[in-house]
This record gives structure tokens, sequence and C-alpha cells, in this order.
């Protein structure tokens, strides 16, 4: 009878020629998978694309390939989970609702908190996107524009229309739209801006990560100083590309790694600032400058830095201002 059950929370779907409208026109394939096969893990995705199983008007495609209007879409049959297994808890519905900073008929932008995934996958049933699908059932549409790593928090926009998400794709391409972070870095930044132009590379095996390397892809950021707390260096962080990880692999390449970091960090210092209440990575994209889609109005977006970020600063300022005033 168990095993009767388990194969009942599964289904296998038969293959599927699936032709592209204008509404998913200019989308990533990897994207338009993920929305037509709900429940099945990345990993299984990316597999498929990989091996040939689906193609795009006969021919093998990649992930990056974004489709046309007219093309047919090869879907082969795949087991899919029971949409139980993928469902978030209903609480995170109006946690997230209380974290809208800006909403139009287009775009939405939230402010994410540390912890939570942008999207399942990699052994997650769900993320932040999930959960506002299930407390907007009847939205037509609602996808990721970027992504933020899970331990990030801060400014993350949903497009709500399929030509909002082309059009601030676009915006990102070009560099129209500026995404500005705050980072506690673990040592003494230089005064005025301080550029980092260092290619990143992914590494391979089980360890993962990205590193600077010479053949890796290009990737830029400027950071300033904002302010100086016990020793160590509260920056802005101005980035113009969007590579993974690009903030924290470059402040570790300044010898200076983001505080809180589990990954590029530095134990010793990590280990100090748990006793001063730091528990997540110490960076939060905190202000956004684009174009409004479908209006070319000009938005600026900030999420405020989060109480248990702001309250670790404070600890850092406190001896500084006691040893000031004894001057």
């Amino acid at each position: 009878m168990r095993r009767h059950e388990q194969r009942a929370d599964k289904s296998m779907s038969g293959v599927r020629q699936v032709r592209i409208g204008p509404e998913d026109a200019g989308q990533r394939v990897d994207n338009f998978l993920m929305r037509q096969l709900k429940g099945v893990p990345r990993s299984l995705i990316y597999r498929l694309l990989r091996s040939g199983q689906v193609r795009v008007d006969g021919k093998r495609t990649k992930p990056p390939r974004r489709l046309a209007t007219g093309e047919t879409v090869r879907i082969p049959p795949v087991q899919t989970r029971a949409p139980q297994e993928a469902t978030p808890p209903a609480r995170l519905q109006g946690e997230l609702a209380q974290r809208i900073l800006y909403e139009d008929d287009r775009l939405l932008v939230i402010d994410k908190p540390s912890g939570l995934a942008v999207h399942g996958g990699s052994g997650l049933a769900w993320g932040l996107i999930e959960v506002l699908r299930q407390a907007r059932p009847s939205a037509p549409f609602l996808e990721l524009v970027h992504r933020l790593d899970r331990a990030t928090s801060g400014c993350l926009m949903v497009a709500k229309r399929r030509s909002a998400l082309r059009e601030l794709h676009e915006q990102l391409r070009t560099g129209a739209v500026h995404k500005r972070y705050l980072a506690l870095l673990t040592g003494a930044l230089g005064r005025g801006p301080i550029p980092v132009e260092a290619p990143l590379e992914r590494r391979s095996g089980p360890a993962g990560g990205v590193r600077v390397a010479s053949h890796g892809k290009l990737a830029r950021t400027v950071f300033r100083a904002v302010a100086r707390p016990g020793g160590m260096t509260l920056a802005e962080a101005d980035i113009a590309t969007g590579r993974t990880h690009q903030i924290r692999v470059h402040a570790a390449h300044l010898g200076m790694p983001i505080a809180g970091d589990d990954r590029y960090g530095e134990r010793a210092v990590n280990r100090r600032l748990r006793g001063l209440g730091l528990k997540r990575l110490f960076l939060h994209a905190h202000r956004l400058e684009l174009s409004a889609p479908g209006t070319g109005q000009p938005l600026s977006i900030e999420a405020p830095l989060p109480d248990e970020l702001a309250a670790v600063v404070a600890q850092l300022q406190a001896p500084q201002q006691s040893n000031d005033s004894t001057g």
C-alpha cells in the first residue's frame, strides 16, 4: 500500500510540443522549462537540456538561449512531484506582503530577507518566487528579473508581465539599472571610490564557489566607504556587472572579506562578530535605480539596513565613541 501511495505522489507527463506565443518570447529556455515543469528539480532540467532531450524547432539548445514567437519547444516526459511537496508555509505570504517596497501593474520590488532563496531547486522545494505565486494564484505572470544569493537581503525585482521582464532585462544588459549594496568589510578601505576589475570564474568540484581568474568573465565592483566602525568599513558597493558572488569575491580579493561570509571570509573575525550578534552575511541590496517598465519614469527604491545589521554596526561603533569622548 505504501509503495502505491508513493507512486501516486508522482506523475509522468508525455512528450509535449509547445508553441511559443508573444508572452513567452524573449524568455530563456531554462526559465521557460521551470514554469512548464513545476516540481521538477533544476538539476534535472539542465540535464535534459545537456542531453538534447529538449529541442527548439527540432534542434538542440542551451539554457541561455532566448525563445522567439512561433518556435516550438519539445518537452520530454518527466516525473513531476506532487504539488503539496513544494508548498511553502502560508505564514511567509503575510511576511513577504509586509516587505513590498514598490508595486505597479508591471513591476514588484520586494525586500528579500536573508536566508530565503529566491527560487526552489538544489535541494530546496520552494523559494521567494514560489511563495509569491502561492499568495497570488490569479496572477497571470510573476517572474524573477534577477537574483540575490540566499544569504543576501534587500531589493529584488519581480516582473508582472512578460513585456516588463524583457524591458528590464534590456536595462540590465545595457547597465541602465544601478544596483547598490551595503557590506561590512573586515578591513580599512581607502578614501574615495575603490574600483575592482577582476574576472571571475566558477569553481568545479564539490566545494564549488567562485574565484578570481585571468580567463574568467569580466566583473567590476566599485566600493566606497560609508562609515568605519571598529576598524572595519561599512561600504557601499556599486556593481556594473552581476556575476555570482561578485561582491563577496571582490571584497576578499581586496584582502577584506565581507563580515559573516562563511565561504570567502575569515573564521576568527566571523567568530568575534558572532559574539556581537552577527549571525548572517553582512550584505544588503539597499538601492535600485531604474526606469519604470512601460512608462520610462525614473525609479529609486531603497530597502533600509535590517535591524540586526544596524545593531552590529552600533556595537562596533560604541567602543570608538567611548574612546573619542575621553580624548
